[in-house]
């Protein structure tokens, strides 16, 4: 008979609630979860596909180890004893610089993800880590760490009370949505506009968000950071800024328009390719609106001046007195985040605290470009990263210059890759450690839920008990950090979480402002429920977070007191206070912990302990910005484009989610098309500064003249890769197009976007 069961969709950032339908060990079918507190229901094709992924034929089963130059099954002691051998002994023979740490962006869609990489990284002692972030949200981290103190203090728009939606470079009917977590976005924008709000969307691309609009403008790509400032420098000039009571919690408010002073729309409308009236018209909408919220994403962020355009963002929310406001946008409350401290200054936020070796590019947030790895791994000299290993990652085809990855990678000396596929990454891994499928592991959400438009907590256990020979993920990466360190075979993986936890513990009972201060680790810690290691910590997350039952002692006096639910909040789920694994078990579809408040000035952790709207940084980097004003604009420039039915390079191995509107072509605007002599459905040749691609033509005013669009992600060619779908329909990797020259400076995120390109005709 069929069962069904429960679990949090792993496939992107909106974090739908499923209902999976289950035979024998198989998942069949998969559903919106109709009382998921968050989600509703609601759910995307990708969601819909769970099953196909999870029994994909070429999902790894068995750990691979290269012996004599090729990758064969091995057991897992086998493999974890390679690693045991090689690992520890480079870094005794070369120094821990020796070893690179490269993370994709499914860690963040797991729980094993989440909790382990922090360790591994102190146990190698390496500054060599590289991340997807580089390739998507740093700049936003930058910028939020500038302004706040803190990279994490992103605050997303109150989507479902504002009167007034600003979205630049944002697709979110085909994303999903991204640092902004939100179940069914098109809905909630649809919803925006039926209460009589006004939905404005800033893209050069019209993208099903952009067909939802009231008003769809289309600049030349690359200009966001321009516009932003032409947006608040006509708010200063005409008075009509309005941060109300933020003005008395920042700083720079009053030197901001002699800064943003050379930035009129007369001057930055022939970058944008906009007119100045339309620039004075959205400037005084967005003043005039009740609520508004103004939010940028991946098309700001991906271009030349990404970390401006970020800064900007939250400039405007804060000129117009949005910031930390309901309807406008907020900082969300995460259940299994830190209990907020009491508000003053903090440490702030640095950058440059450390530089690459070769480049000399500075960190940020402890993160080093990923664009500059294959130089890292390649120029011989002390620091040369020898091994490297790779979590959920695939770099060959999210980087600029994949093929000088490719090449690079081959020349390491070890390398290990956690990774459920043979891909154009973990081809080069010596040693291939799989995890599970997603129907076999547990799921919480600890990164999203601190992008989430509304507070809430979810948790869901495996759907589908392990199946034998396999390790569950968290196990896998507990393995591997001892491993590194040179205890396997002399700890269990579970020591690795009774660390953490013993850790916590100490630390927060040392802690005069906790409740449980003074008190006995030990007795705390035998007092956690939870099944493995990971629900323990989990179980511990939760009762010292912001709504926890702290074990039940007398709670301490709260800088932020928990969040008082609105009406119907927690409507069947009981509320949120006293949180603990226990409570959240027995609430399968989750608890809703109420709409997002007010914050500051407690998220603040600037040194002066107030938003500082003007920090050095972003001063010495707005003369680049100026210069802008007058360069010449290249005659073509490429943007890539989301695909509701994939997730970068993850998903094309899916029957179900390729094929259709889901394809790797060309966007070209008519007359460019005719311009150049380009037509449907033939090729053409695109050239850029890393080289050049053969592409199919799509010929489609959906882009606007001047600007084509080739999707991220593909370029599935590779020989030793097994992904036998996705072969089959390769596509062409964009990221081909770049040599990792084009960088933000500040954040050291690859320029993905709004790059100048030629093409000509193949016949």
């Amino acid at each position: 008979m069929p069962r069904t069961a429960l679990r949090i969709c792993p496939l992107c950032e909106a974090t739908c609630g499923l209902t999976l339908t289950i035979e024998g060990t198989a998942v069949t079918g998969a559903r919106g979860d109709r009382d998921d507190v968050f989600s509703r229901g609601f759910i995307c094709p990708k969601g819909a596909a769970f099953g196909a992924l999870d029994a994909d034929p070429d999902r790894l089963r068995t750990p691979l180890v290269r012996r004599d130059g090729r990758l064969r099954e091995a057991t897992w002691e086998e493999a974890y004893e390679a690693i045991a051998a090689a690992v520890p002994a480079l870094v005794q023979t070369y120094g821990a610089q020796s070893v690179g740490v490269v993370l994709g962006n499914p860690n963040v869609h797991t729980m094993a993800g989440a909790l382990y990489p922090p360790l591994l990284l102190k146990a190698l002692g390496t500054r060599n880590l590289f991340t997807a972030s580089t390739l998507d949200q740093m700049p936003k981290h930058v910028s939020s760490g500038l302004l706040f103190g803190d990279p994490f203090a992103i605050p997303v728009p109150d989507l479902d009370r504002t009167d007034f939606l600003l979205l630049l470079g944002a697709n979110p009917v085909e994303s999903n949505g991204s640092l902004c977590t939100a179940p069914d976005f098109p809905g909630r924008l649809k919803a925006l506009r039926a209460r009589g709000g006004t939905l404005v969307v800033v893209d050069p691309r019209r993208t099903r968000t952009a067909k939802l609009a009231d008003r769809h403008l289309a600049p030349r790509p690359g200009s966001d950071a321009l516009l932003l400032a032409a947006l608040a420098h006509t708010l200063l000039a005409e008075k009509l800024a309005a941060p109300g009571a933020l003005e008395e919690r920042t700083d720079g408010l009053g030197e901001l328009a002699e800064a943003l002073g050379s930035f009129t729309p007369e001057a930055v409308a022939p970058a944008c390719d906009l007119t100045a009236a339309e620039i004075r018209d959205l400037a005084r909408e967005l003043a005039a609106a009740p609520t508004a919220a103004v939010y940028g994403r991946i098309g700001s962020c991906t271009v030349e001046y990404g970390t401006l355009a970020s800064w900007l963002v939250d400039v405007l929310n804060t000129l117009t007195g949005n910031l930390d406001r309901p309807g406008g946008v907020l900082f969300p409350l995460p259940a299994a985040g830190p209990r907020p401290r009491p508000a003053g200054p903090g440490k702030g936020f640095t950058l440059g605290r450390w530089r690459s070796r070769v480049s000399g590019h500075p960190e940020a947030k402890a993160e080093l470009p990923i664009a500059a790895l294959a130089e890292e791994i390649e120029t011989p000299g002390e620091g040369r990263i020898r091994a490297l290993i790779a979590i959920a990652a695939n770099p060959v085809l999210s980087a600029p210059d994949g093929r000088r990855l490719d090449a690079a990678l081959a020349g390491l000396d070890f390398m290990v890759s956690i990774d459920p596929y043979l891909n154009e990454t973990s081809r080069h891994a010596h040693v291939v450690l799989p995890p599970p499928p997603p129907s076999q592991s547990a799921h919480h959400d600890f990164a999203f839920n601190g992008f989430a438009i509304r507070n809430q907590v979810r948790y869901t256990r495996p759907a589908v008990p392990l199946e034998a020979g396999r390790l569950d993920e968290c196990e896998i990466h507990a393995r591997l950090v001892l491993a590194v360190s040179g205890m396997y075979g002399t700890a269990a993986p579970s020591a690795v979480d009774d660390m953490v936890i013993q850790g916590a513990l100490a630390k927060e009972t040392a802690d005069p402002r906790s409740p449980l201060h003074g008190q006995d680790p030990a007795r705390l810690a035998g007092l956690l429920t939870g099944e493995s290691g990971p629900e323990r910590r989990l179980d511990l997350m939760l009762r010292l977070g912001p709504y926890g039952d702290r074990f039940g002692a007398d709670p301490a006096p709260d800088p932020e007191p928990d969040p008082a639910p609105d009406a119907g909040a927690g409507t069947g789920a009981g509320g949120g206070e006293g949180l603990s694994l226990e409570r959240l078990l027995a609430h399968p579809h989750g608890i809703d912990l109420g709409p997002l408040r007010p914050r500051l000035p407690g998220v603040l952790r600037t040194r002066s302990g107030r938003i500082e709207l003007l920090p050095d940084p972003i001063t010495a980097e707005l003369p680049r910005l100026r210069a802008a004003l007058a360069d010449r604009p290249a005659a073509l420039v490429l943007v890539g484009r989301r695909h509701l039915r994939s997730n970068n390079s993850w998903l094309h191995n899916v029957p179900a989610l390729i094929g259709g509107s889901n394809r790797c072509t060309l966007q070209v605007h008519p007359e460019d098309a005719d311009r150049l002599g380009l037509t449907a459905g033939g090729l053409a040749r695109i050239t850029a500064d890393g080289g050049s691609l053969e592409v199919p033509v799509e010929v489609t005013d959906a882009v606007r003249t001047g600007v084509v669009s080739l999707p991220h992600g593909w370029g599935h060619d590779r020989d030793g890769a097994r992904l036998s779908v996705a072969s089959a329909a390769p596509g062409a990797n964009v990221n081909q197009l770049l040599d990792g020259s084009r960088l933000d400076p500040l954040s050291g995120t690859a320029v993905l976007n709004g790059f100048p390109v030629e093409l000509t005709p193949l016949p």
